[in-house]
């Protein structure tokens, strides 16, 4: 049974803080800042190998998945926070519904007791599109269904949810720590090849956040919650040319321009994006949350930080 700590919200005193997705990339940083900023983590896992590993992190596991509503609700009940990490990149009406169903038991279990307890939505940059012309600035209309639907979804339901703080997280590219699917992909890609490849120019821009840079905003917005919706971006930019380059220099490869059409017959869809610029402000949340960032820039960290080479 989950016992909370009925803390008064942000007070600063230790909260027992429900997490979806805790032991995946992002979730597992936030579950290292939770735990040492003295709260207390139940970490919502699928297997008893993610149970392990959340025990071994330290956090409470509790056994079950995102189509457990009813579990969900009675978790987020009696948790002092909610945050929502897990994802299902499979995509497709299937993903949203479930993303629907999840978000709805867990906002309705926070919000059950109408004290205003803080709920972290995690959602992403790519919700304002592909095209650089569109605003990012959080008050923009986003593009509809646009590329990950089900986020769409999770904001109204969370920014409709009553009695909680619903806080809504457009994080950019998150890096560091050695992970982040995209750029092991890459890595990996790079290794298998001998080339690390940008397509045309490659002088489309994107500014990336480090992990625990992101992970001490979520913390920042637990323990003083403001609802609304905020963009997370660190202050450096990066050009896919110069991604290819540090990746080239960490695998002892040469990085390589390929065109347009030889992308999207390699890589599909995922050319588009590797072809858009993402330069996302964070203004709302450094004024909000005192928020700053400090992690090393996404170059630097490849080039010789925590990522590493894995041979095929």
């Amino acid at each position: 049974m989950i016992h909370p700590f009925r803390c008064p919200f942000g007070s600063g005193e230790n909260m027992q803080i429900l997490i979806t997705g805790g032991t995946g990339y992002l979730g597992s940083v936030l579950v290292d800042h939770f735990l040492a900023a003295g709260h207390e983590v139940v970490a919502l896992t699928r297997s008893p190998e993610s149970a392990a590993k959340a025990t071994q992190a330290g956090a409470r596991p509790l056994l079950g998945s995102l189509t457990d509503t009813a579990l969900l609700e009675r978790a987020a009940t009696q948790a002092d926070a909610v945050v929502h990490t897990a994802v299902d990149y499979a995509g497709g009406d299937d993903a949203v519904t479930a993303e629907a169903a999840a978000v709805e038991a867990l906002t309705r279990g926070a919000g059950k007791a109408g004290t205003g307890k803080p709920f972290i939505y995690t959602s992403t940059n790519l919700v304002y599109g592909l095209d650089p012309a569109h605003s990012r600035d959080e008050d923009a209309e986003l593009p509809e269904p646009g590329l990950l639907p089900s986020k769409l979804v999770g904001e109204r339901l969370v920014r409709e949810a009553a009695g909680l703080n619903g806080i809504i997280i457009r994080a950019s590219l998150v890096y560091g720590r050695g992970g982040t699917m995209l750029l092991t992909s890459l890595i990996g890609a790079a290794t298998r090849s001998g080339a690390a490849t940008y397509i045309g120019s490659g002088d489309n821009e994107w500014t990336p956040v480090h992990a625990d840079d992101l992970a001490r905003l979520y913390l920042r917005a637990l323990e003083h919650p403001v609802a609304g919706i905020y963009n997370a971006s660190g202050p450096q930019q990066f050009t896919f040319r110069e991604l290819a380059e540090a990746i080239a220099d960490l695998t002892g490869t040469t990085a390589t321009s390929i065109t347009a059409e030889q992308a999207e017959s390699a890589m599909g869809p995922m050319a588009a994006l590797l072809q858009s610029s993402a330069r996302t402000p964070s203004r709302k949340a450094h004024e909000t949350f005192g928020w700053s960032t400090s992690g090393p820039a996404l170059l630097d960290d490849v080039r010789s930080g925590s990522y590493q080479v894995v041979n095929p």
